[in-house]
């Protein structure tokens, strides 16, 4: 199933523009949500903003910005049952193809001296979390990316076969749900030496 629309949101940035341009240029049409479309922006790539997709302005400072049925529905419709594809026409859903999506960087926060609770709980993804378990369960039609290292062999197998192969779907989801499962291990870890010392 050929690649037509991707969603982009990412906290580490590392060759994000380079791997939108190419996306661009196979005809991908992209959306994105704040810094990573500012960036694609800059870049001159031609970026829709997922609130223009959602039909709703980023809130609570950004706590809810990609927790809509036009982005989870456009990653969970499984394109082989005819239902999930009515309902997408019927709600006027496009569907996404592919992820790229990496999480805010709690690791790095919490390293930082002095660090507040207030700043390492804001620093928990929520949407970013939820997006990435969605198109790793719906591999079959969904590329998941998490990693930019998996960037230059994304773009080395789309201009060779203008496709994801099933093994390769299936690999990058098992990497997406050991990228959350890592992440929420981490913040457990975090809230329970918070317990310890207070």
């Amino acid at each position: 199933m050929k690649i037509q629309r991707a969603l982009l949101s990412v906290s580490n940035k590392t060759g994000i523009t380079k791997l939108a341009a190419f996306l661009h240029e196979i005809g991908v049409e992209i959306i994105s949500t704040g810094g990573t479309m500012k960036a694609i922006k800059e870049a001159g790539i031609p970026v829709t903003y997922v609130s223009d997709v959602t039909g709703f302005p980023e809130i609570m400072d950004g706590r809810v910005k990609t927790l809509n049925p036009f982005i989870h529905g456009g990653i969970l419709a499984v394109r082989s049952n005819p239902d999930h594809m009515a309902q997408l026409k019927e709600h006027g859903i496009k569907p996404i193809d592919l992820v790229v999506v990496n999480l805010y960087p709690f690791k790095e926060t919490i390293a930082t001296p002095n660090v507040t609770e207030a700043e390492a709980i804001e620093n928990i993804d929520i949407g970013g979390p939820a997006m990435v378990r969605a198109a790793a369960k719906n591999f079959r039609d969904v590329v998941i990316i998490t990693n930019p290292a998996r960037y230059s062999s994304l773009i080395a197998m789309l201009q060779q076969h203008g496709d994801i192969d099933l093994t390769t779907r299936k690999t990058l989801a098992k990497e997406a749900f050991r990228h959350t499962s890592e992440y929420d291990a981490m913040i457990a870890d975090y809230l329970e030496k918070q317990l310890k010392n207070s």
